[in-house]
């Protein structure tokens, strides 16, 4: 059971059920890793959108859940020893819903740590650099007449690109079997698109990539989860 005690989030964001897994998130490459996994791993969830703007994530009440104020977090009531917990950033959240569930994290310490590498990839390298070149390229730095941050996250996108593109010939997913190494990995790639970097980044050279992407956005779960919470 949750309470607004325990957890102030819930007084701005109440739960209409809150036996099960709370999850505070928008639909951005983060975001939607945790709902694609909940969506994966059919945990019951309630989900709630925390828009991107100061009066939500800067919030008290989402403060006190992360400190760090960033989307995702989740509070599960149902945590270690029955206890509730609340966690942020999206990579451990996948690992503990992994650990949780004993699902998409593979069946034995030598997968488990390969894929927990790809994970911590995408956490250190993908993800901000991307999200950079999406600052510099698209957004508000796109502006900037200096061409060095454009061309350092241009540059910095295609590298990590050409590790997947080698890492992915003859594999279907990224560190053996489907897992969440590619949950977090894939909607970072198809972030590509909404800064219409396709061609900058010379997508079309990466037939891997391109391949990869399409089997991930065919599965179910992702067709839900990438919409989740929906953004309207």
């Amino acid at each position: 059971m949750i309470d607004s005690i325990q957890f102030p989030i819930t007084r701005k964001w109440p739960a209409s059920n809150p036996d099960i897994l709370q999850l505070y998130s928008f639909p951005t490459p983060n975001g939607v890793k945790v709902s694609i996994m909940l969506e994966e791993i059919g945990l019951p969830y309630e989900a709630h959108k925390v828009t991107l703007s100061d009066a939500d994530v800067k919030s008290p009440e989402f403060l006190s859940l992360n400190p760090n104020n960033k989307i995702p977090a989740i509070i599960d009531p149902d945590g270690p020893g029955g206890t509730p917990i609340g966690l942020f950033e999206s990579g451990a959240i996948l690992v503990y819903l992994a650990e949780k569930t004993g699902k998409l994290l593979g069946s034995g310490p030598a997968e488990r740590i390969n894929i927990i590498q790809w994970l911590m990839f995408q956490m250190g390298g993908l993800g901000p650099m991307f999200g950079q070149l999406g600052y510099f390229y698209k957004f508000a730095g796109a502006a900037i007449e200096d061409p060095r941050p454009r061309e350092r996250y241009i540059n910095e996108a295609k590298r990590l690109m050409g590790v997947l593109e080698r890492h992915l010939e003859g594999r279907e997913w990224v560190a053996g079997d489907y897992s969440i190494a590619d949950i977090a990995i894939a909607p970072w790639l198809r972030a590509i698109d909404f800064y219409e970097a396709h061609e900058v980044l010379d997508w079309d050279s990466h037939p891997n990539l391109d391949a990869y992407l399409d089997r991930f956005l065919d599965r179910p779960a992702v067709k839900k989860g990438l919409n989740i919470p929906p953004r309207n």
